[in-house]
């Protein structure tokens, strides 16, 4: 594996949610079996985008989630591929139940745009700040999630999501990022990819949390620490022989999400070691076991310790107990 060049000041920042929406209008134009169907949030969610250019294919349910989803199900039964849009926490919470029925217990072909998550959503406060929902749908039988670094990776991932089989949850958020990819890289949903060689720690990452790592990796080799970056942007199914491979080279690994450190890419990496292994110290940057609250999104990135300093903290702390 070799170094990427990675470019942060490529382009003017732009949100995850953004590249979504550029996938829908890149469907729209080339896939006559894409139908959009919307939960009243058309704008916030770009499916609004969609709906320009293929009005025709597009399905406002309203405030009406549960609803919602099952519209999906049966536009998917009836051969469409559907993207069902709204924010992370009503997708993941409020239509749970619909989503685990009507979509993964048939595995029926309906993407899940899901957008707003993490603790950046920012004033929207703690009720729509989803820090679960990759816990939730990484549960769910047929369910694969991706959470894409930045708005390039986004538009790929929603036009290749068409082509995998049953229900697909990507999750997107509302503020801008800086770009950690490049328009003409390749991106394979399951594979990760390596953006720096290392070896002293692995920091994989997925979501805003890749752009953070990074600049992680500057301090830390200011200090002489050779740091791995990876960015893990499909959670399920998760790249097993990429963390394997980094834990042998590294001996030691830092996880990195925008989400709680309970059942999201923390454990899922952490399953990966414990099961294929080599067993090394596994440290997990995210949000600890708490609710989020009501600010502007850097002023909650400090306080919930998500920052590249506290990135940092963890990969010191990971490579003593190599020790």
């Amino acid at each position: 594996m070799a170094d990427k060049e990675v470019n942060m000041t490529e382009q003017k920042p732009k949100a995850t949610r953004d590249g979504f929406g550029e996938g829908l209008v890149e469907l729209a134009k080339t896939n006559k079996d894409v139908v959009v169907v919307s939960a009243d949030l058309t704008e916030s969610t770009r499916a609004s985008w969609f709906k320009e250019i293929a009005p025709e294919r597009f399905f406002a349910i309203g405030i009406a989630e549960q609803d919602m989803f099952g519209a999906a199900a049966g536009l998917a039964l009836c051969g469409k591929t559907a993207f069902a849009c709204t924010f992370a926490v009503f997708a993941s919470g409020r239509a749970w139940d619909q989503v685990r029925i009507s979509l993964c217990y048939m595995n029926l072909d309906v993407k899940i745009g899901a957008t707003h998550g993490g603790i950046s959503v920012g004033p929207d406060g703690a009720t729509h700040q989803a820090l679960e929902d990759i816990a939730i749908m990484r549960a769910l039988p047929n369910m694969k999630v991706i959470v894409p670094a930045d708005a390039y990776q986004a538009k790929k991932a929603t036009i290749a999501a068409v082509s995998l089989r049953g229900p697909v949850y990507i999750r997107t958020g509302r503020s801008a990022v800086p770009y950690v990819t490049s328009a003409g890289d390749d991106f394979k949903l399951g594979k990760a990819d390596v953006l720096q060689e290392g070896k002293n720690v692995a920091i994989i990452a997925c979501g805003v949390m890749v752009k953070n790592s990074l600049e992680a990796a500057k301090i830390l080799s200011a200090k002489g620490i050779s740091a791995m970056i990876i960015n893990m942007h499909t959670i399920k199914p998760i790249d097993a022989d990429i963390i394997s491979s980094a834990a042998q080279q590294t001996g030691a690994i830092v996880t990195c999400e925008e989400h709680s450190v309970i059942g999201g890419l923390g454990g899922a990496v952490a399953e990966v070691v414990a099961k294929k292994g080599p067993v090394v110290p596994v440290e997990m940057v995210g949000v600890n076991d708490v609710f989020g609250e009501s600010g502007q999104p850097d002023e909650l990135m400090k306080k919930y310790r998500l920052t590249p300093e506290d990135i940092v903290i963890a990969a010191l702390k990971a490579i003593k107990r190599k020790k």
